[in-house]
């Protein structure tokens, strides 16, 4: 291996997806009573199909979450992994972690492993933060003094003390990503792995995080880390690997890397129509099938001004058979370095919609609109109350902002600096 301490090889992973039909729609849980019919029911079916003759099942699909993904990682890099919801992400650091095998290929790691992947794995729930602490070191290698001496860092870093003896199953999902990370990056692996879990803290942690995350690197360890932010991940990593459709696209410089996937999402929200895309999360009861944005006077407008008001028009095709209440939606805008800059969302203003049977359209009403010239990334996000994501496409749209006169004076701001603005008075006192 050289000097790598990650060697991936032709690595592919490929998954059976069944499609069953299920009114209520609820994520079910197997007995081993069902795993053990389903067996029989297999072995009996085959027994009586014919030995020549295959059988055809439309309710399953193949389908390649990551196919012939070669890279190596040295020591000390800090290499981002970027692409699109459905692109492999998650699947690579899965396998990365051990959590799950291969279907062919082969992976060559030296030293120790801490991954931070989603919430709700790494830790036993019925355990306390004190318990699992100890857990994790163990798993990793360390002795008990080493879990000692690190302990009281630990504990500093997640800002849990107060809850240390109480078991994790009663955690918020912001303190259980808290205690998570400070575990993973502290008990000093050769390689962390950290995937978007991290935006489930506050902003002020996740600044934490990352600068934990920088001075890993600086001391000679590895970190793999999966971003949508593209600021986070330039600023962060030395390194980026390019993800599209499970095939590794490139593996370059970050700014090169963050160059070609922006590039390309500007391409597929224009191309691609919303009711054909395929990379796009959730249970699909509801999905996007169009965005529009309406001037005043109801006529669909390409090019944005500042100051103005406007309606964003959100189609959607409802499959669940049912209408809706209290879905919310959000509106995300993020610009050219994935950077959040403007968020409208229903639930923040009480305003939470109902979804009805068949098609549909929402109005989202934005009164002198508040982005500065540029070119934004639009993603759209609904969900059931806060039970179950329906719909998440990124780049679902490209918005363009050129000129207006949010202030009235005919001044534009300073668009190479902020991006979003505000009226202020200025009195002298």
């Amino acid at each position: 291996m050289s000097n790598s301490i990650i060697k991936v090889e032709n690595l592919s992973k490929h998954y059976i997806i069944s499609h069953k039909q299920d009114s209520t729609n609820k994520l079910k849980y197997k007995t081993i009573r069902d795993t053990l019919v389903e067996g029989a029911n297999s072995i009996s079916q085959r027994l009586v199909a014919p030995s020549h003759k295959q059988t055809f099942n439309p309710k399953r699909e193949e389908f390649w979450a990551l196919k012939d993904v070669s890279f190596e990682v040295k020591q000390g890099d800090r290499v981002g992994i970027v692409g699109r919801n459905g692109a492999g992400k998650s699947t690579l650091l899965k396998i990365l972690s051990r959590i799950t095998d291969p279907t062919s290929g082969k992976i060559s790691i030296k030293g120790r492993v801490a991954s931070l992947l989603e919430v709700g794995t790494g830790f036993h729930p019925e355990l306390t933060g004190r318990e699992n602490i100890s857990l994790n070191g163990a798993i990793l290698g360390m002795s008990k003094m080493d879990i000692k001496r690190k302990f009281d860092e630990i504990v500093a870093f997640a800002e849990v003390e107060k809850f240390l003896d109480t078991p994790v199953k009663f955690y918020s999902s912001g303190m259980y990503v808290r205690l998570a990370f400070a575990v993973a990056a502290h008990l000093e692996p050769e390689i962390l792995i950290v995937d978007e879990v991290l935006a489930v803290g506050d902003i002020r942690f996740q600044k934490k995080c990352l600068g934990k995350m920088e001075e890993v690197g600086k001391e000679g360890r590895t970190v793999l880390f999966v971003s949508h932010n593209m600021s986070t991940v330039s600023h962060l990593c030395n390194r980026a690997i390019l993800l599209e459709s499970g095939s590794l696209s490139l593996d370059s410089s970050a700014e090169k890397v963050i160059s070609v996937y922006l590039e390309n999402s500007y391409k597929v929200s224009q191309n691609l129509p919303l009711h054909q895309r395929r990379d796009r999360s959730g249970s699909g009861k509801v999905k996007v099938s169009s965005f529009r944005t309406l001037n005043e006077e109801g006529i669909e407008e390409k090019v944005l001004q500042s100051g103005k008001d406007y309606d964003f028009e959100i189609g959607y095709e409802n499959y669940a058979d049912q209408i809706l209440d209290n879905v919310v939606i959000s509106l995300d805008f993020y610009d050219e370095k994935g950077v959040r800059i403007l968020m409208l969302r229903t639930n923040f203003t009480n305003n939470n919609v109902t979804i009805n049977l068949g098609t549909g359209s929402v109005i989202c009403h934005v009164k002198n609109l508040p982005l500065a010239n540029s070119l934004y990334r639009v993603s759209l996000w609904l969900s059931e109350g806060d039970r179950e994501t329906l719909d998440f496409i990124e780049d679902a749209a490209i918005v363009m902002v050129e000129g207006g006169d949010f202030f009235g004076t005919g001044n534009p701001g300073l668009p190479s600096h902020c991006k979003t603005l505000v009226k202020a008075d200025w009195i002298n006192v």
